[in-house]
This record gives structure tokens, C-alpha cells and sequence, in this order.
């Protein structure tokens, strides 16, 4: 039976940027688990999940602007160090800025100056920019009729 829509899945993936560097894989983890429709992966990655039978395979690649979108250069600043508080945060860190209107922002620290003085910070995804090549292995399939009758199976 075809995985389609409302059916819970549970995928093997292994996700590729351009230059085929390995950004994500599910090896030595778990399958992932989600019900297509439901928003909670990349709504390319669901789609790709549509029509596949348990032990199919399918590549799909998502162009950068219906994955993490496209790295905008006004999302790096550079802040001084001591907005930070005490001490330099390390290169790569990751932080949360609220903005004024609540809304919550990721930062991640990508260079500090020479002189120590002033930190570059990217508020873009790590991925935006870059189109992503999976590759998705069908684990599982828990259909929707029956995710809510008696004889109904855990994934």
C-alpha cells in the first residue's frame, strides 16, 4: 500500500548539500517519525514520502528557496563582544535574541575580531542558501484509517 496523505511514516534519510557533504542522516538513529500533512518536516521531504511503499526508495532534491531559503547577507551583523556579557563567546555558539515584537531569533557566532573588540553573527539557517539532495527509504507505514481503530499498530 502507498504511503499518502495523513498516514504515518517512519523514514530512513541521508541528506546531501551540493558538493555531497553528508549535513543529516537517520543512520545509527532511529527512523523519523511524522504523519504527511502535518507540516512537520520540509513540505518537499513529505511530498517525496507520497506514493512510496514500505522498502522504496526515492532521491528528491529541494531547491534552497523551499528548504531553509536564501542566505540573506543582511542577516550577518557584527555586534561588540560585550553584548554577550562577561567573556567572548566561542565561534559557532548559538544564542536566542528576542526582538521587540516578541519575535524569537537564532544567532550563530561566526567570527570574532582580531582585536577582540566585535563578533560576527549570522541570524540565517545554517542550510539557507544551499539546495538539499535526500535520499528517503520508506521504514514504515501507518495508515490514517487506521491510526485511530482497535487494531491500530504503533510505529
Amino acid at each position: 500500500m502507498p504511503a499518502r496523505q495523513g498516514d504515518t511514516v517512519a523514514v530512513d534519510y541521508e541528506g546531501r548539500l551540493e558538493d555531497g557533504t553528508v549535513f543529516d542522516t537517520s543512520a545509527n538513529r532511529s527512523p523519523l517519525l511524522f504523519t504527511i500533512g502535518s507540516g512537520d518536516v520540509l513540505p518537499m521531504f513529505e511530498q517525496a514520502a507520497v506514493g512510496l511503499e514500505v522498502g522504496e526508495t526515492v532521491t528528491v532534491t529541494i531547491p534552497a528557496e523551499h528548504a531553509y531559503g536564501v542566505h540573506i547577507a543582511e542577516g550577518r551583523q557584527v555586534v561588540p563582544v560585550d553584548a554577550f556579557g562577561e567573556g567572548e563567546p566561542p565561534v559557532d555558539a548559538e544564542f536566542n535574541v528576542i526582538a521587540d515584537d516578541g519575535t524569537e531569533f537564532t544567532g550563530r557566532v561566526i567570527a570574532i575580531s582580531d582585536d577582540r573588540v566585535n563578533v560576527t553573527v549570522d541570524f540565517n539557517h545554517p542550510l539557507a542558501g544551499h539546495a538539499l539532495t535526500f535520499e528517503i527509504t520508506l521504514r514504515e507505514l501507518q495508515p490514517a484509517d487506521e491510526q485511530t481503530g482497535q487494531n491500530s499498530q504503533s510505529l
